[in-house]
């Protein structure tokens, strides 16, 4: 299994930035698909999940503001983020788990500036 997520980089705050994670090694269109986040000092934390029925679900912070969707025949998760904060800045990971077994992807870096 590789996910290989990519989209970060730096913005202002109150700008946007789409992450996208491509998979491969998995049957794509049944899995649940998350975007955790962990910035510097702190622990990772869930940010986003999308079921294979396209059910969504956010965490309080990030309610609002960002959007997960998946294209299957890309087998791709995204993560869009708008009216981004200075406290968004942290390494976006794309994660599944498969068989009990959690894949990780390596991250991309989101830095959000005052």
């Amino acid at each position: 299994v590789q996910l290989q997520a990519s989209g970060g980089g730096l913005v202002q705050a109150g700008g946007s930035l789409r992450l996208s994670c491509s998979a491969s090694g998995i049957f794509f269109n049944i899995h649940t698909l998350n975007w955790y986040r962990q910035a510097p000092g702190m622990q990772r934390e869930l940010v986003a999940v999308i079921t294979s029925g396209h059910v969504t679900n956010y965490a309080d912070s990030v309610k609002g503001r960002f959007t997960i969707s998946r294209d299957n025949p890309r087998r791709t998760v995204y993560l869009q983020m708008n009216s981004l904060k200075p406290e968004d800045t942290a390494v976006y990971y794309c994660n599944v788990i498969r068989q009990g077994v959690t894949y990780w992807g390596q991250g991309t870096l989101v830095t959000v500036s005052s």
